[in-house]
């Protein structure tokens, strides 16, 4: 029986998030999960989300509570009947795109909300806190690979640059209070149950139903595409790892960047459909590339990518085969 008090887990109802608060019940961890159930997309998908993630867990393993990270009332009460042993936080209004559109929102979402969120821990004396940061601070560096000590002070989205004041928040909240503080880059994220505004979900979907893709540039930027389960493999082990560090930033990606136009001719190899590809210019925000250098994460977390790139389209292939819009 485990003895340690429940992982605090925001956004458990999104793509990461259902995926973090399944592998952990699976392993014998109790989970409270919040997400605010954003309309950013349907609803439906995020509940569904968290079925799957409670059916992996025993009597009392996980809790659900709809609630708002920029709520601090709501998330003190919360922490205080719980007693967390720490906190992994996913949650944020996502997107490059739509941050440009809406950079209040974004801000009020992202940073005011991860303050409230660091300030709760605080108060509630949690052991540790894990926040999810993301590539899209490097901007375009002209460097690659992307290590954790480049400068990230040019991010070129409203959405990254509410990603960098969040890492710096983390680390004043380190400095301040000395709760264990990690900062996880993901690299563009994919697999079953993917948001379905990403690219890979988006292809698969108008593949599926025999439609046009609509591609944006040249065709040749690229992106370190990193399949969930090594994902999740890394923010676990960062969970586990931060409170003999302190405060640190990990890059969690594959080190193995492919283009755009790569990526759509394996999704139509995996899918067995050659793809009608419709090209439109770049559009505002979208960085040339990226590339994680994961020699830090390989060395203090032990983290190892396992995914080859089209092992993990298949699998998120089948995964919509079995489930159509």
């Amino acid at each position: 029986m485990d003895q340690r008090g429940p992982i605090i887990l925001t956004g458990a109802a999104g793509f990461i998030g259902s995926h973090v608060a399944q592998r952990l019940v699976s392993e014998g961890r109790s989970v409270v999960g919040i997400d605010n159930f954003d309309p950013y997309y349907d609803p439906r998908l995020k509940r569904r989300n968290l079925e799957l993630a409670g059916a992996a867990a025993g009597p009392g393993r996980f809790e659900f509570s709809q609630t708002d990270i920029t709520d601090a009332g709501a998330l003190d009460a919360l922490l205080a009947r719980v007693r967390a042993e720490g906190i992994i936080h996913l949650a944020a209004k996502a997107g490059v795109r739509p941050s440009i559109a809406d950079p209040v929102g974004y801000a009020r979402v992202n940073v005011l909300g991860t303050s409230i969120l660091l300030d709760a821990a605080r108060r509630a004396g949690c052991s540790r806190v894990v926040v999810a940061s993301s590539s899209s601070v490097y901007g375009n560096c002209p460097k690659a690979p992307f290590a954790e000590d480049m400068d990230v002070s040019e991010p070129i989205s409203p959405y990254a640059a509410t990603k960098r004041a969040c890492e710096l928040l983390g680390f004043t909240h380190h400095k301040l209070t000395g709760m264990p503080t990690a900062m996880l880059r993901f690299f563009t994220v994919y697999g079953p149950r993917q948001r379905p505004d990403l690219a890979i979900e988006l292809f698969m979907r108008r593949l599926a139903a025999r439609q046009p893709i609509s591609v944006f540039g040249r065709g040749d930027s690229s992106r370190d595409y990193t399949f969930i389960s090594d994902i999740v493999d890394g923010v676990l082990a960062a969970y586990r790892r931060i409170p003999e560090v302190g405060y640190r930033v990990w890059n969690l990606g594959s080190d193995r960047p492919v283009t755009l136009d790569d990526m759509v001719a394996a999704i139509g190899r995996v899918a067995g459909v050659a793809p009608r590809i419709e090209r439109g210019p770049a559009r505002a925000g979208d960085v040339e590339r990226t590339w994680a250098d994961l020699s830090r994460s390989r060395a203090e977390l032990g983290y190892s990518p396992k995914f080859e790139f089209e092992d993990g389209l298949r699998a998120q292939w089948e995964w919509i085969r079995a489930n159509p819009a």
